[in-house]
């Protein structure tokens, strides 16, 4: 790949100061002067960059590979060829993570700055009634409404409503284009370009003469520290309860939280999974993209929801979910394995003329 100038190289770090930083041990301590500064894909890695590898079956990528040294536990340390030092790590996934956020920490939020200034922009819109702290960066064309607070290190990008009433912590970045009404925003928040939070849920009442009338909607979003929210994901207010999701979830694009509906902490949330509202969802949760959630129901802790899922009733904590109807993985693959089955046979039937 050519240079990539949007997430430019570290300047450099010793390897083995670099195995320190991310609880990894360098199998060659010879090697610990080599110079690291960029991860990169095994495949194409460079004598500067780091990579990682999970599973055996990929050692092919090892026949082109140039990198300074590769993250992977004992299982895999046997294939790398000699050339190439072993950071070994117990969890190589998360060593990786760690060495990432050392070389390129600029890529762990979105892109601001796009005015190429600090400080308030004079092309912001800040009410005058509304609370700053210091430190906080406002671009241009964003809308700061009355009476909200704003505390230090927070980022405003371009285009961003911040509405009425709403008050956001310290350390968060509010990318270009997203609109916040009726919401807490805890400290260490991040919102993804084109986000929606706070606007009224869908709720509504057969009319008296045939159509709907539509009912209140008078809660709040609630969004507790460390919570990242992706692009165009939409996140309704509660009707009169709150909407809240837990500290340290992490939610894709694109996805639907409906009103009244609790996600508990450090969750995973795919992209196009749409929760309908006043499902109640537990700490731990994974819930694959696309899948489709039940409203009034309740998800227990830990469990996990098999992509493209619907799940329709509540589902027990540490449960493995999947289908459509979701229910317990192991039911689904069953059931799914005899299908291909009597497939299988019907088509080998009719290849043989066979019509019994």
């Amino acid at each position: 790949m050519d240079v990539n100038w949007f997430f430019p190289p570290h300047d450099g770090l010793r390897l083995s100061d670099l195995a320190e930083r991310i609880g990894a041990s360098l199998q060659d301590e010879t090697a610990g002067d080599r110079i690291v500064s960029s991860v990169a894909p095994t495949y194409r890695a460079g004598p500067r960059d780091i990579c990682y590898m999970l599973q055996r079956r990929y050692r092919d990528e090892f026949t082109t590979s140039q990198a300074a040294a590769v993250i992977c536990d004992e299982s895999v340390a046997s294939i790398v060829p000699p050339h190439i030092p072993v950071l070994l790590a117990k969890y190589p996934h998360t060593a990786f993570a760690l060495a990432g956020a050392i070389f390129h920490p600029e890529a762990l939020r979105p892109i601001q700055n796009l005015g190429g200034q600090s400080g308030i922009s004079p092309a912001a819109f800040v009410d005058p009634t509304a609370r700053l702290e210091d430190g906080i960066d406002i671009e241009a064309t964003a809308v700061i409404g009355a009476g909200v607070e704003i505390g230090s290190g927070t980022r405003i990008a371009a285009g961003v409503v911040v509405g009425p009433g709403v008050r956001i912590g310290r350390d968060c970045t509010i990318s270009a284009g997203a609109t916040i009404l009726c919401s807490l925003v805890g400290n260490n928040v991040i919102i993804h370009p084109g986000a929606r939070i706070g606007q009224d849920g869908f709720g509504n009442a057969p009319g008296p003469r045939g159509g709907m009338i539509k009912i209140v909607q008078i809660g709040r979003v609630i969004l507790q520290d460390h919570v990242e929210i992706g692009a165009n994901t939409t996140i309704d207010r509660g009707a009169m309860d709150d909407t809240v999701i837990g500290e340290g979830t992490k939610i894709d694009n694109l996805v639907q939280v409906g009103h009244n509906v609790r996600i508990g902490r450090h969750c995973g949330i795919a992209a196009k999974v749409g929760i309908a509202g006043s499902t109640r969802i537990g700490d731990g949760v994974m819930i694959g993209g696309a899948a489709a959630i039940n409203g009034h129901i309740t998800i227990g802790d830990r469990s996990q929801i098999g992509a493209m899922s619907g799940v329709a009733a509540d589902v027990p904590a540490g449960e493995r979910y999947g289908g459509i109807p979701a229910r317990p993985m192991r039911d689904f693959l069953r059931e799914a394995a005899e299908i291909a089955a009597r497939a299988n046979l019907r088509k080998r039937k009719t290849t043989t003329g066979d019509k019994q």
